[in-house]
């Protein structure tokens, strides 16, 4: 192969690469989605700069069951907070996370509620998912060579 050739095969690839790196990018948000998504109802142990989730509190547990749903499910009860995870992808660009008012006051917790972050969890516990999809993103750009 001379130089004529490995420019076109270069070339060629990264077109390649940038399709194949939307694909990987779309990929990431989605398996963030579904992570988060997932961890909505269970405890969740430290990962990266999150603390791991305090246990509810008592009258929180109590409170849950007055209402009717179960006492230890945290972050879980109509499973409106759940279904509001989403993500979408443009691109090279994409994003998981939530519009609903109430995501922002688990992640960040409040006065009174220590914080329950789901999607920053996510984000990191999908890292190892996006380092082997950007691995086979390259591998895929230059198969056809």
């Amino acid at each position: 192969m001379d130089l004529l050739d490995l420019s076109k095969v270069l070339n060629s690839a990264s077109l390649t690469f940038e399709h194949q790196l939307a694909l990987t990018v779309r990929d990431y948000a989605k398996e963030v989605e579904k992570e988060a998504k997932e961890e909505i109802g269970h405890y969740q142990q430290a990962v990266g700069p999150f603390e791991a989730w305090a246990p509810l509190a008592e009258s929180t547990q109590e409170d849950r069951v007055r209402r009717g749903f179960s006492a230890d499910e945290p972050e879980l009860r109509t499973g409106e907070l759940r279904d509001s995870i989403k993500s979408e992808a443009s691109g090279l660009s994409s994003i998981a996370g939530s519009t609903s008012e109430v995501m922002l006051w688990q992640e960040n917790g409040t006065a009174k509620m220590p914080p329950r972050a789901i999607i920053g969890t996510a984000y990191i516990r999908k890292l190892e998912f996006l380092e082997e999809e950007l691995g086979r993103c390259v591998m895929r750009s230059f198969r056809a060579y």
